[in-house]
């Protein structure tokens, strides 16, 4: 626990450094900011690749011995219905958070915010136009493992790692080697994620410099309706989660969130849910939590449980209704709502997500498209509460989904 204060407080110190450093230089070097920020993020750049080089072989390790571990498949089909239960009433529950916050404030209506150059979202139009069934399905199904590993693709690697995990429990002791094998594997890993995470605050450093370079902080005062009535949604999304959280965990929701204030406060900076996805799994298993439990659950909640992107995408399509003045009928918002929650499954992996899954619903929903070029450039800070939100979300389901495993286990050696 020391250590994770020590770290804490370094993330603490380069935030601040960065966000000095990074206003410094837009206000008294405007002409080079851009030179500036591209340099300085490089530093965010390295600590997210040295994460990502070990998510795919931490995910794939865990999951098969987890799975192995378990031994009764019965086991694996209660704890894997019991967290997709969690998923979706959590992702409903965001999602309604974000419509009705929306339609409550009405951020969109009469606002100042002017795009007259819509370049900027090009590149999402276009990788909207492939979002189908097909891309689903690839999105899911692996090709092949290798390449699935190799792109990070955390759902790919989740449905071979249990296929894997099932035959290998069905080996027997003839299975046991490779087991034991991938248990240090993964132990390995974790260590690794030790020596990692001290390369964290030069992340935040260089991510937050950067984008306070790039916007300073004149852009707070053009977008700041849009920005306090989302953080208020974000506000009351955390205020739900941590209701939910203490009724089922009781006091020791505190001593969880003291585990796991380096991973939020990373998230928050990086803007990467991903970046913390090894030292999640550490902080929950010094938790308490079972082994198992964290790496058959957390990989598919970074999946599927994704609860600040949720309740953004809502918030962000209904908002550039507004803004172009497309009236929308209950009904139809409540068809988005249902649309959003399958196609927001579709899309693990794929870079910027919550922005092609808005982009892709306007159009299905008759407003315009194009003006997801409205929110860009704000984005990266709605980001910043996305992915400690999403952080968040994961770490309270899956101490859940320990917590209801746990009572079958103390019950029967009670009565036994």
């Amino acid at each position: 626990m020391k250590n994770n204060n020590k770290l804490f407080i370094a993330i603490i110190i380069a935030l601040v450094l960065g966000v000095a450093l990074g206003a410094f230089v837009h206000y008294q070097y405007p002409d080079g900011k851009a030179e500036f920020a591209k340099n300085i993020k490089l530093f965010g750049t390295i600590f997210i690749r040295l994460v990502q080089m070990i998510i795919a072989p931490l995910v794939f390790s865990t999951l098969v011995v987890g799975i192995a571990k378990m031994g009764d498949m019965k086991m694996v089909g209660r704890v894997g219905a019991k967290a997709m239960a969690w998923f979706i009433t959590a992702s409903l529950v965001s999602l309604s958070v974000g419509l009705v916050l929306v339609n409550w404030l009405k951020p969109g209506e009469g606002t100042s915010i002017k795009m007259d150059d819509l370049s900027s979202a090009d590149d999402l139009l276009k990788n909207t136009k492939s979002f189908s069934l097909e891309q689903f399905v690839t999105h899911v199904v692996p090709k092949s493992v290798i390449e699935a590993m190799a792109t990070n693709e955390i759902l790919q690697i989740v449905i071979f790692a249990i296929l894997f995990g099932i035959a290998l429990s069905s080996m027997g002791k003839l299975g046991n080697p490779i087991m034991k094998s991938l248990d240090i594997v993964s132990h390995v890993i974790l260590k690794m994620v030790t020596y990692i995470m001290w390369t964290a605050p030069l992340g935040v450093f260089g991510a937050v410099a950067a984008a306070v370079a790039n916007y300073g902080f004149e852009i707070f005062s053009l977008y700041a309706r849009y920005l306090v009535d989302f953080a208020l949604g974000i506000l009351v999304l955390w205020i739900l989660l941590l209701l939910v959280g203490y009724m089922i965990l009781g006091n020791r929701l505190w001593v969880l969130l003291k585990r796991i204030k380096s991973p939020l406060l990373i998230a928050f900076s990086t803007t990467s849910s991903e970046a913390v996805f090894p030292k999640l799994v550490e902080e929950l298993e010094r938790f308490g939590c079972k082994s198992k439990i964290v790496s058959f659950t957390l990989p598919l909640g970074y999946s599927f449980n994704l609860d600040g992107s949720m309740m953004y995408m809502t918030f962000a399509s209904i908002f550039i209704a507004q803004v172009y003045g497309v009236d929308m009928s209950l009904g139809e918002q409540l068809t988005m709502l249902l649309v959003l929650m399958l196609t927001s499954k579709g899309v693990a992996g794929v870079p910027r997500a919550s922005l092609i899954v808005v982009v892709a619903t306007c159009a299905m929903f008759g407003i315009p498209p194009e003006g997801i070029a409205l929110i860009l450039p704000i984005d990266h800070f709605c980001d910043m509460a996305r992915s400690m939100t999403n952080v968040l979300g994961n770490a309270l389901a899956t101490t859940a989904v320990d917590k209801w495993e746990s009572e079958p286990e103390t019950i029967t050696q009670e009565t036994a």
